[in-house]
């Protein structure tokens, strides 16, 4: 169901429902001072989150606002707002900024690893921002050395997919057919709108791979080529109703992030349009 059935659903229900229903409603209203929901509604195993890169432009401090104001409480951390060499010191202020918020950073990244020297800087500043999971885009041949250090630190690693932009890791599958016999704790981060940019079905891949989908990037695109551009969520050629179910049916338990790469510079509107999207889809597809 697209943004315009919702629209067209709200304004046939209204004309349904007419003022009869609606005295009826007014009726069975609690009185002052009880509460109006008798229970609250079923929470979903996965939470909504912020992408990091979608602040790529504003500091840390106008992103926990933003994050604190439209109530996403999870943060993939990009390394422009925690460096990668960045003391005990420095991490546990950036951590009690968050706390301040109510914000948990639950992963890092994406971080990009061309060397054996920058797949270990990569593991360290994780343990020492702690985290479980890496967010990571690895050359192929340093996926074996990648997997020594996942078994090192029991961290795990979502190889983020860049769709057609990029020849490393264009799409899910490609992810895949990469780790699918290396370590269990080597994964991807299924960004579904660079997914469907290289011709892919996102929700078929979600379902397809899910074993080794450890985090998602909310996105959605005008176009299912190259050509697509990033858009508001909703307005675009995902089917977010079907994604949601698919996300129950798979019982994923992670974070889907949104990853807003529209309007980069003023992004605020966008960003809570998509997000109140979301979590309206999330609520009318229980």
């Amino acid at each position: 169901m697209k943004r315009r059935n919702f629209i067209k659903t709200g304004v046939a229900g209204a004309a349904l429902l007419g003022m009869p229903r609606f005295a009826t409603e007014l009726s069975a209203m609690p009185a002052a001072g009880e509460p109006y929901m008798k229970s609250a509604p079923k929470e979903d195993a996965f939470h909504v989150g912020m992408a990091g890169y979608t602040f790529v432009k504003f500091n840390l401090d106008t992103t926990l606002a933003v994050m604190q104001r439209i109530g996403v409480k999870y943060l993939c951390i990009k390394d422009f707002h925690l460096p990668l060499d960045s003391n005990a010191e420095q991490i546990a202020a950036f951590h009690a900024k968050l706390a301040e918020k109510g914000i948990k950073g639950y992963a890092v990244g994406p971080i990009y690893m061309k060397s054996e020297q920058e797949v270990d800087r990569a593991f360290a500043y994780a343990r020492r921002v702690g985290v479980n999971m890496i967010v990571a885009v690895p050359n192929y041949e340093l996926l074996p050395y990648v997997e020594q250090k996942v078994k090192e630190y029991d961290i795990r690693i979502a190889i983020h997919l860049h769709g057609p932009d990029m020849k490393l890791y264009p799409d899910a599958t490609d992810i895949w057919n990469n780790v699918k016999d290396l370590d269990p704790r080597m994964g991807m981060c299924l960004d579904i709108g660079h997914n469907l940019r290289n011709g892919q079905d996102p929700i078929a891949d979600l379902k397809r791979y899910k074993s080794r989908v450890f985090d998602i990037h909310l996105k959605d695109v005008t176009d299912c080529t190259k050509a697509g551009r990033a858009i508001e969520l909703g307005r675009g050629r995902i089917d977010f109703p079907k994604f949601v179910k698919m996300l129950r049916k798979v019982g994923y338990t992670g974070c889907c992030s949104l990853e807003y790469e529209k309007d980069m510079k003023d992004p605020f509107v966008g960003i809570a349009e998509s997000i109140g999207y979301f979590r309206a889809v999330c609520d009318t597809t229980r």
